[in-house]
């Protein structure tokens, strides 16, 4: 938000962001508690991948999630639901539902995350300053799919 201290009214923290002389720098963040995580859960606990590095393959390997829905709270939700008691949820199972199904909505589950963060700082910032890049890094930010979610 620059050097104005902005607060949400979309479930997001004002943060300072950096400081350099005089002016601080301001931005909205939006906590998102389980990402990556869910790879590591999909490796870990499902034992549907051996390595992190697999999950795309086998995210790719069907065209869709299948209907199935997978909600990531592992350890509540973030911004900008902030429920604490949310619990995590692995919905529209079949007897056609593969692991591939669940590796795939695991990857749009991240993305819709991000998604929810990143409308809440559109409501907040307003129609003239639209975000129009969003960079990423850390280890998910090398998942060509995700990353056109």
């Amino acid at each position: 938000t620059g050097t104005q201290e902005r607060h949400s009214t979309q479930g997001l923290v004002t943060t300072r962001a950096a400081q350099a002389g005089a002016a601080a720098q301001f931005a909205l963040e939006g906590s998102v508690f389980v990402g990556g995580a869910v790879v590591q859960w999909l490796r870990d606990g499902l034992r549907a991948i051996g390595g992190s590095g697999e999950v795309q393959a086998l995210a790719e390997s069907v065209p869709d999630a299948g209907g199935v829905m997978f909600v990531p709270a592992f350890a509540g939700l973030g911004a900008p639901y902030w429920r604490p008691d949310a619990r995590g949820a692995l919905l529209g199972l079949t007897r056609g539902t593969t692991q591939a199904h669940i590796a795939r909505a695991a990857l749009e589950s991240i993305a819709f995350q991000s998604a929810a963060v990143l409308a809440a700082m559109n409501a907040d910032v307003g129609a003239n300053e639209r975000l129009t890049e969003l960079r990423v890094d850390g280890g998910a930010s090398a998942n060509d799919l995700l990353m056109q979610f």
